[in-house]
C-alpha cells in the first residue's frame, strides 16, 4: 500500500531527493517550502500525488495549517519528514543574539511545530513514522559551529524523548545524522562559504582558513542515494532510533565517544566525592 508523506525543506537538496523517490514509487507527497514555484514539473509528471504545501517552518500557524491541509487532502499521514534547516556559522564571540535565535527557530521549533502538528493524526490513527534529519553534528561539535551544534544536539533529545512518548500509540521516530552530501551543483556544500555567516572577527581567520581546507577534502554523498535508503528505512518494520547516512563521520564519532566514556571512567574518583555521604 502507498504512504502518504509530508516533508518539510521540500524544494531543494536531500528533501526533494526524498520527495522524488516518494512519488517514483508510487506514493504521495505533501511537499512543503517556503516556496511552492519549483515543484511545476513534478506535479506535472505526478498531479494529485503531489501537493505543494506553501509553509515556512518557524511560523506556527502556517505549519498547522499546512498538516491540516495535507491530511484532509490523502486522507493521512503515515511518514512526516522534519527535513527543514540551515547551519549558522560563526565562532561563539561571532553570534549575535539574532543569529542564534534564528537557528533555534528554524532547526529546532520548526521541528516541534511540525511534531505537534502532525502527532495528533499519527496517534488517532495508531501509525506514522517520524524522521528528524539532524546531523553528525547533532553528535559531537567543531569549532564555528556552536549555533548549528545547538540547535541539532537540541533536535536529537527533542525527538529521543519523543520516540518514548509516543511508541505506546504505534509511531515510531527515526533521527538520521547525514554526512556531508553533494547537493549543490555537484559538491559537498561548503557552509563557510555559502552558509549563514556570523559578523566575522580577524582573531578567527585562521581557524576559518583551516577548517574549511579540511572539509573541502571530506567526500560529498549522493543525495540520491540518500533518498533511496530512507526509502527501505522508511519499510523497515524496526526501524532505529538513530541512523548515520553516509561514513565520513563514523570513525570520528567512534573517538568522540570512546573519549567521552574514557573521561567518565578517569574521574569517576571524583565523581564519587561530588556525591558525598548519605547522611551527609
Amino acid at each position: 500500500m502507498s504512504k502518504i508523506w509530508f516533508v518539510t525543506g521540500a524544494s531543494r537538496g536531500l528533501g526533494r531527493q526524498f520527495v522524488e523517490a516518494a512519488l517514483s514509487r508510487g506514493d504521495k507527497v505533501a511537499a512543503a517550502a517556503r516556496s511552492t514555484g519549483g515543484f511545476a514539473e513534478l506535479s506535472a509528471t505526478y498531479g494529485d500525488a503531489l501537493l505543494p504545501v506553501e509553509v515556512d517552518v518557524t511560523d506556527k500557524e502556517a505549519v498547522f495549517k499546512g498538516v491540516t491541509r495535507a491530511v484532509e487532502h490523502f486522507g493521512r499521514l503515515d511518514v512526516v519528514v522534519n527535513n527543514a534547516g540551515y547551519a549558522q556559522i560563526g565562532a561563539i564571540e561571532e553570534l549575535s543574539e539574532k543569529d542564534l535565535r534564528d537557528q533555534l527557530e528554524t532547526n529546532v521549533f520548526g521541528a516541534l511545530w511540525v511534531i505537534q502538528a502532525a502527532l495528533p493524526h499519527l496517534r488517532a490513527q495508531g501509525s506514522g513514522h517520524i524522521v528528524q534529519l539532524s546531523s553528525a553534528a547533532g553528535l559531537m561539535a567543531m569549532p564555528l559551529g556552536g549555533a548549528y551544534h545547538v540547535s541539532k544536539w537540541g533536535v536529537e533529545a527533542l525527538n529521543e524523548s519523543l520516540a518514548q512518548e509516543v511508541a505506546e500509540f504505534g509511531v515510531k521516530v527515526t533521527i538520521v545524522e547525514p554526512a556531508g552530501f553533494a547537493t549543490r551543483d555537484g559538491k559537498n556544500p561548503d557552509p563557510l562559504a555559502n552558509g549563514h555567516l556570523a559578523e566575522l572577527n580577524p582573531a578567527y581567520d585562521g581557524l576559518r582558513r583551516r577548517l574549511g581546507e579540511a572539509m573541502r577534502d571530506q567526500p560529498a554523498g549522493d543525495p540520491a542515494a540518500a533518498a533511496q535508503a530512507l526509502l527501505k528505512l522508511i519499510d523497515a518494520e524496526n526501524p532505529p532510533l538513530r541512523v548515520l547516512f553516509g561514513l565520513g563521520f563514523h570513525p570520528m564519532l567512534r573517538k568522540v565517544y570512546a573519549d567521552r566514556l574514557r573521561t567518565w571512567d578517569d574521574w569517576q574518583e571524583l565523581s564519587a566525592e561530588a556525591q558525598g555521604k548519605p547522611d551527609a
